[in-house]
């Protein structure tokens, strides 16, 4: 089978197309025949600093959807030929992939494999982040960072859906604007004005929920844009710094709490829970609540395109590699 893989860190030229062994599933696993994969930005951090690889050579890849070609032992409710969406660890950048079964997902009605590779990162990801952490309340202010991304995409719809008063963005250029404000956006600010924007929005009020992917210097001046009794989710670490820390005197004045959500994490802590959080996600789909837009699909031997794109900080919504079909 063709998969793509990288032998040591650098920029997407690192990214080989290689001939591999195809996979048998292992006791609880099945393994799939990939349609598309999902591009994320933990690929690119993989890739370029290492994160979470643990040997070379490593094979990116989150998320995948396709078709079930083999189910391992102790496998119920999954069968050959059936289409699915799954959750990997990681090695989803291949003609075959090999899942756990219990983050294997059958596809809701009317989901068909393209907007399927969109789902397993992207929509419980969103959820956690409105609901089941950040708790977002009818009528309370949201401002999402990375809005024009794909889970910024989805948060806004939800956001929206959940009755929020106001729906705020952050971007990191102003040429996409236009893309967030249709979904879900009331307003979209840069990344290097969005306190003093905020402020101005709500007459020096803040907002009553922050969820933030960049870490670092961005947590601190996102905490500073809360309201009273303001909650701030941490989702990532896209800006590389050292882990920002906040004390008492931080949160105690006016009654602000910090909380995080890592799907990933979730996964290995306590999948079942993650299933269930995916089921309730994907209701979002199939009741047209969101709409998750591919805006860019490679072919697999094009991955390093598609890392060049959204490593560029040009690319909206969700790029997708097309695998078959």
């Amino acid at each position: 089978m063709r998969a793509v893989e990288f032998q040591e860190y650098g920029a997407p030229e690192v990214l080989t197309l290689v001939e591999a062994e195809t996979p048998e599933p292992g006791p609880g696993q099945v393994t799939i025949d990939a349609a598309y994969v999902g591009v994320n930005f933990a690929d690119l951090k993989a890739r370029a600093e290492g994160y979470r690889v643990r040997a070379l050579p490593f094979r990116p890849g989150l998320e995948v959807s396709g078709r079930i070609r083999a189910v391992g032992e102790g496998v119920e409710d999954l069968r050959p030929g059936q289409e699915v969406a799954a959750l990997v660890d990681s090695g989803a950048y291949a003609e075959v992939v090999v899942a756990d079964a219990v983050t294997v997902f059958p596809l809701p009605e009317g989901v068909d494999l393209h907007t399927a590779a969109t789902l397993p990162t992207v929509l419980p990801t969103a959820h956690a982040l409105i609901h089941e952490v950040g708790r977002l309340r009818s009528g309370e202010s949201v401002l999402v960072h990375g809005a024009a991304g794909g889970i910024g995409t989805v948060a806004g719809q939800l956001a929206r859906a959940a009755g929020a008063g106001a729906v705020y963005g952050v971007i990191s250029s102003a040429t996409k604007a236009e893309h967030a404000l249709n979904y879900g956006y009331d307003e979209v600010f840069t990344a290097d004005s969005f306190p003093e924007e905020v402020r101005r929005a709500t007459d020096g009020r803040g907002v009553d929920l922050v969820l933030d992917p960049v870490g670092g210097e961005s947590l601190h001046r996102g905490l500073d844009t809360l309201a009273v009794f303001g909650r701030l989710v941490s989702f990532g670490n896209a800006s590389g710094a050292e882990p920002w820390h906040v004390g008492q005197a931080g949160l105690y004045a006016q009654g602000r709490s910090v909380g995080g959500f890592s799907i990933l994490a979730l996964a290995q802590t306590a999948p079942q829970a993650l299933r269930a959080l995916a089921e309730r996600a994907f209701r979002k789909v199939t009741d047209g609540t969101v709409i998750l837009p591919v805006t860019a699909e490679f072919a697999l031997s094009e991955a390093a395109d598609a890392h060049r794109l959204m490593g560029g900080r040009t690319s909206t919504g969700k790029l997708l590699l097309r695998v078959t079909g």
